[in-house]
């Protein structure tokens, strides 16, 4: 257990949420809560939830993403693997799947905040193709930060979803 070869990615469930809300409290100083998740899924049209599942008898989440497609435009709002499974690719397997489906609903480009701090995240994310375009002035709380704004330009997002 714990290789990334075991991993798949599928539709994240209701009946997900708690092994999903345990991965978000120990990876975020101000996690989303229950309810904020559930509103997510009350907004099919918008909001796409993933999950990446560990092979096994029992459905295990080690990770997640939720993100957003409006008009041509994906909008990544929530990305995280439990901390047993980390630097196993996992992340980079979770964005790539939600460029896929993002791409199938009709998107041309990808952004995101991330804590000016968090530098595995932009590591991540620039590795993917995304480049900082700008700084978000007091986005975060909890602690306070600013967020770098990243963005997945129209050529190399068309570039990557059609490699995937």
């Amino acid at each position: 257990m714990g290789k990334k070869d075991e991993i798949a990615i599928d539709i994240m469930k209701k009946e997900d949420l708690d092994q999903v809300l345990a991965i978000e409290k120990s990876s975020f100083s101000s996690p989303w809560s229950r309810n904020l998740f559930l509103s997510e899924f009350r907004s099919p049209l918008v909001s796409n939830l993933m999950v990446a599942l560990c092979d096994g008898p029992v459905r295990t989440v080690v990770g997640f993403i939720v993100f957003w497609v409006v008009e041509d435009e994906m909008h990544i709002l929530n990305l995280a693997v439990a901390p047993a499974f980390r630097r196993q690719g996992i992340a980079g397997k979770l964005v790539l799947a939600a460029i896929r489906r993002a791409r199938a609903k009709g998107a041309q480009k990808a952004f995101l905040e991330v804590r000016a701090s968090n530098a595995a995240a932009q590591k991540l994310y620039s590795g993917i193709g995304f480049t900082g375009t700008s700084v978000r002035r007091g986005y975060y709380e909890e602690p306070a930060e600013d967020a770098v704004i990243m963005t997945l330009e129209q050529g190399a997002f068309e570039r990557l979803a059609e490699r995937l």
